[in-house]
């Protein structure tokens, strides 16, 4: 280990600085996280939370499990380096993407999957929606279909991607793929409210719910 990066272990935690990019392509914006986690690791950057709305992409996980439910797409499909299955980020959807260094905060992975699942929760009982998680299933569901994706990489003690939470996306989208390999959809916030609110918004809330539950750890 470097002394830089040495010396970053020693340092006092912060609140993660927070920062909404509007609309962003997705490609860009891996390669971003990934700049930015190895930044974190030499100890060049700190932790930080971007989050934005993508233009239509498909994203698959490393494991490049296949849950299209037919054989053309109709937005491009990305292989990535995250856990997790085929979804989709478009419109209408706040990508909330922390970068957050799990070993200096003394986090175990399962305990940091909990806890991001958890902010969703908290951020949607704010609006009257029960979500809950699914024994086997990631994310974040409610008693009509999931709500919100989660995919992360954990390198070198660096956690970055993150979760995808639908707020009006038009369902077309979804009914490329199922979620989680289940035949039960994804569904929106706007099924459930009058509401509609603002992604940045959202995005804001979600961090604050989310920065609460970091710094109690």
């Amino acid at each position: 280990m470097s002394k830089l990066a040495h010396d970053s272990l020693m340092q006092p935690l912060h609140s993660p600085h927070f920062e909404w990019l509007d609309r962003q392509p997705y490609a860009p914006m891996w390669q971003q996280l990934k700049t930015h986690a190895e930044a974190v690791v030499s100890g060049q950057k700190e932790e930080i939370v971007w989050a934005c709305e993508h233009d239509p992409v498909y994203t698959t996980g490393k494991r490049a499990i296949d849950n299209r439910t037919q054989p053309a797409l109709p937005a491009p499909l990305i292989y990535t380096d995250r856990g997790g299955e085929t979804t989709f980020h478009g419109p209408g959807q706040v990508m909330f993407y922390p970068i957050i260094a799990l070993k200096k905060r003394r986090l175990f992975p399962k305990e940091y999957v909990h806890l991001l699942e958890q902010s969703a929760i908290n951020l949607l009982a704010t609006f009257n929606i029960n979500t809950k998680r699914q024994c086997g299933l990631p994310g974040v569901w409610t008693d009509d279909g999931k709500i919100a994706a989660i995919g992360l990489r954990i390198q070198n003690g660096i956690a970055y991607h993150g979760m995808a939470l639908n707020i009006n996306v038009a369902s077309d989208w979804f009914t490329a793929i199922n979620p989680c390999g289940t035949s039960r959809k994804s569904v929106n916030i706007t099924r459930y409210t009058e509401q509609s609110p603002e992604l940045q918004t959202i995005a804001s809330k979600w961090n604050q719910h989310f920065i609460s539950l970091l710094c109690r750890n």
